[in-house]
């Protein structure tokens, strides 16, 4: 039988409301040693997914490991995203094991879990495989995870995605939560954000506005 399409979105894809970030140990010393991604690069998508949640008004958790003792702060461009947020400093490896952010969690109360931090085969494959265990829907944002090498990356990106996570990519997740030009509200921060963290995608922006006054969806 032949289904019938209409004008509506997939369940699966994200909303500002239907989902909660959680942004993991982007943190000194665990980027060190981080070679899978160009810390620049690593840098850049965090903040593109910081910005972007931020500003759509997304439920967001923020969580260091041993900040004090070890690792050193989360990066500034997340804190700037976030000001006055606390960050939810632990002692364990997998975030999903830690009393407070998983307190957190459930008084947020939102079946969808979006994962992104350092290192992915520890600190993300952790609370995703956690998280799914617990009947939770999990995405993981690839480029803006990070780990000792691309085999340690790719294994772990791998082992999640067999275990039912759903991957995506930084400009990815800052696009769905626009998904229509026509939404005015939310388009001049979309582009924006885009403009100064979006790579080559956002230099054509530039381009365009400058050169012609183009704007999307009109």
């Amino acid at each position: 039988m032949t289904p019938t399409a209409s004008a509506t979105p997939a369940p699966a894809l994200l909303t500002p409301d239907n989902h909660v970030l959680v942004m993991i140990d982007f943190q000194s010393q665990m980027a060190f040693a981080t070679k899978s991604i160009d810390a620049v690069q690593l840098r850049n998508n965090a903040a593109l997914v910081a910005s972007a949640a931020a500003g759509f008004g997304v439920s967001a958790i923020l969580t260091t490991v041993a900040e004090k003792s070890f690792s050193g702060p989360m990066f500034d461009e997340i804190g700037a995203a976030f000001p006055g947020k606390p960050m939810l400093d632990r002692t364990s490896m997998n975030t999903w094991e830690d009393a407070a952010v998983i307190a957190e969690v459930n008084r947020i109360g939102k079946g969808r879990i979006v994962l992104c931090g350092l290192w992915t085969s520890v600190c993300i494959v952790g609370p995703a495989l956690s998280a799914l265990a617990q009947g939770f829907e999990v995405c993981v944002i690839a480029d803006a995870c990070g780990d000792v090498s691309d085999e340690a990356h790719e294994r772990a990106m791998e082992r999640m995605i067999a275990a039912g996570v759903q991957p995506m990519t930084s400009l990815q997740y800052l696009l769905e939560l626009q998904r229509d030009w026509a939404r005015a509200e939310t388009y001049d921060l979309t582009t924006g954000i885009a403009r100064r963290l979006g790579g080559a995608y956002g230099l054509g922006i530039i381009y365009a506005k400058t050169m012609f006054g183009a704007s999307e969806g009109h």
